[in-house]
């Protein structure tokens, strides 16, 4: 499997992040910026709001939001969608670098379809994944992260102010103090605006504070990510048990929480015993 170079292994240790230039071919970028187009208009988990429900809940929208291309839309378990969804679990070309960083023990935690429309109405803002406690916890410096996100870019954000990832290098080792009255924005002391074009792929952990910027171009920003996380810390957008398995290879399967066992207690926090074989593709010790 691929691994970091020495220059990325520093810049990932220094800063926290990594830009993969050309992860997605413009073929790939076109299909899946039609994909995002297409899931548009059917069913599928939407943020939602309302009494009693907490921010960043999601809940199932059984009818278009908006069919306005253009418009804003965040959506998640993208792998009942098609095959293609699921294959982008395990690209080699990023997932290589996910297990160089995050090791074998890992499962997939989470899929997104983000489109940022162009309008003056939403200033961005900057948050850390993981909620309230993420938001607190920093591995120390020789510890891989808990958890990351693989986000692949359809569209260009080639210059400022298009709804760029914004994030806040070394945040992942540092912490940003908290304050509620006064949150941190994209625009604050030691932002950085992620320069990208369409097929580039940024990987990051999810203490690094990060998050959209304004777009103030004339096009939406289209996005997909793919969250990973320490196994034993579990997946947080889809159940276990898929009905997607005869899309998967058994690393597929592996990632979705498919064990090759029924759940009992201790599953996830103690590996199986073919976890690295099955993670790195490696044929069964004799």
């Amino acid at each position: 499997m691929q691994k970091l170079s020495a220059e990325q292994r520093e810049q990932w240790e220094t800063d926290g992040y990594l830009i993969i230039r050309g992860a997605l071919s413009s073929d790939e970028v076109a299909f899946f910026s039609e994909e995002i187009d297409r899931i548009r208009t059917v069913p599928g988990y939407e943020p939602i709001r309302g009494e009693n429900v907490p921010i960043g809940h999601y809940g199932w929208l059984p009818h278009a939001a908006s069919l306005d291309n253009s418009e804003f839309m965040d959506r998640r378990d993208l792998l009942p969608y098609g095959k293609h969804f699921v294959d982008l679990v395990d690209r080699p070309n990023i997932f290589d670098l996910v297990v160089d960083i995050m090791g074998p023990y890992i499962t997939l935690s989470m899929s997104q379809a983000i489109v940022r429309a162009p309008t003056s109405k939403f200033p961005g803002y900057t948050h850390t994944d993981g909620g309230e406690a993420l938001r607190r916890i920093r591995v120390s410096d020789s510890c891989p992260p808990l958890a990351m996100k693989a986000l692949y870019f359809l569209t260009d954000t080639s210059e400022p102010e298009m709804g760029n990832l914004t994030i806040f290098p070394g945040s992942h080792k540092r912490q940003i103090p908290y304050d509620a009255t006064e949150p941190v924005n994209p625009y604050s002391d030691g932002s950085k605006q992620i320069l990208a074009q369409a097929g580039d792929c940024v990987l990051f952990p999810h203490a690094m504070w990060h998050g959209p910027c304004r777009n103030d171009s004339d096009s939406p920003r289209k996005t997909l990510l793919y969250n990973y996380c320490q196994l034993f810390m579990r997946q947080y957008d889809f159940q276990v048990t898929s009905n997607i398995a005869e899309w998967c290879t058994p690393r597929q399967r592996r990632l979705l929480g498919d064990l090759g066992y029924d759940f009992r207690p201790g599953s996830y926090f103690y590996v199986p015993v073919d976890q690295e074989e099955v993670i790195l593709e490696q044929e069964p010790a004799n």
